[in-house]
């Protein structure tokens, strides 16, 4: 039986993951309501602070490098202060930064929460604030794009294909590092939120039960899911299925259900599926099977929704999971 607790510490340092899609910029704008406005009927939010964190593929990159793997970032950002903010950011977590497109036609998607709360009170979100790229990228860019993807797949152990709808994450880029994936036999992962069919052939995904209903329906079973797998031509498919755990349907292997661990009563789910491919994808660059693996990105979800906001998992906390069940 695998040692999960020492290959995070042995071999996780030495993996290296591609992280190939959407980069966003997930700011949280922290104030005081201070007091009702004269204007209208509404508070007065004195601002404090605001933070901007790695969000969607450059969360998915950042929990690989919290957790001590090597992570490799390939996304196009703007010209602008929000794509320098995430730049600084990505690169203090250990992030290599160094395949980032900036293409001056596009703006950096960003989606703000604003935090609000009386003074010594625990501040909640009250609103998001989403400024998506809406203009498409020039022909350079989109080219050195691609270029770049196939240039830090070639290197890597395994990739991570986000696709979170704002244009990085397209057919012809996948098509590429799928290329490069199948040649070099590495594994491609994907977690794509309105367009899983259209990535079809990669090693596994990582849907969450409202990404799987959007294809299959409410109330799909194991068996929908293993056609689905086989639909999508992927060796595995792990569903998500928040406080439920999580379910891996793999080929040639029955079902296996993976019970959620830690709390059920979930405090963020702020980015939780960054980690749980995250930790997937580190998982098998280290050598893990899809099963062993899998049992890890339980343990990391089960930790980065106990967290506010955008999250990542250290391995310290990882293994402290791990053995608080072993110990049960």
């Amino acid at each position: 039986m695998v040692n999960l607790a020492e290959t995070i510490t042995t071999a996780f340092p030495s993996a290296k993951v591609a992280i190939i899609g959407d980069i966003v910029a997930d700011q949280y704008l922290n104030g005081t309501i201070s007091r009702v406005s004269r204007e209208a009927p509404v508070f007065i939010l004195r601002h404090d602070q605001t933070t901007t964190l790695p969000g969607a593929a450059a969360n998915a990159a950042a929990n690989v490098a919290s957790l001590g793997g090597q992570a490799c970032i390939v996304g196009v950002i703007g010209n602008d202060v929000n794509g320098k903010l995430l730049l600084d950011g990505m690169t203090r977590t250990g992030v290599d930064v160094s395949y980032v497109v900036v293409d001056p036609a596009a703006s950096t998607t960003t989606k703000v929460r604003i935090l609000a709360g009386q003074q010594h009170a625990a501040r909640q979100q009250v609103i998001r604030v989403d400024y998506e790229n809406s203009s498409p990228y020039t022909d350079a860019g989109r080219r050195k794009l691609i270029d770049n993807a196939i240039a830090a797949a070639c290197s890597a152990d395994a990739i991570i294909f986000s696709d979170y709808n704002y244009g990085a994450a397209d057919a012809e880029t996948f098509a590429a590092i799928k290329k490069i994936a199948t040649e070099r036999r590495i594994p491609l992962l994907v977690d794509s939120r309105f367009r899983l069919k259209v990535f079809c052939g990669a090693s596994s995904a990582t849907p969450n039960q409202d990404e799987v209903e959007q294809i299959l329906g409410p109330g799909f079973g194991d068996d929908a899911c293993e056609r689905l797998r086989e639909e999508l031509g992927l060796d595995s498919l792990l569903v998500t299925n928040g406080n439920k755990g999580m379910t891996l349907i793999e080929k040639d292997c029955p079902p296996h259900q993976i019970d959620a661990v830690g709390s059920d009563q979930a405090v963020d789910v702020t980015g939780a599926g960054d980690t749980v491919i995250a930790t997937f994808a580190l998982g098998l660059a280290s050598g893990l099977s899809y099963s062993e693996a899998a049992r890890l990105a339980n343990h990391a979800g089960g930790i980065v929704v106990m967290k506010k906001g955008t999250a990542t998992v250290a391995p310290d906390e990882l293994i402290g999971s791990i053995n608080a069940i072993a110990n049960r």
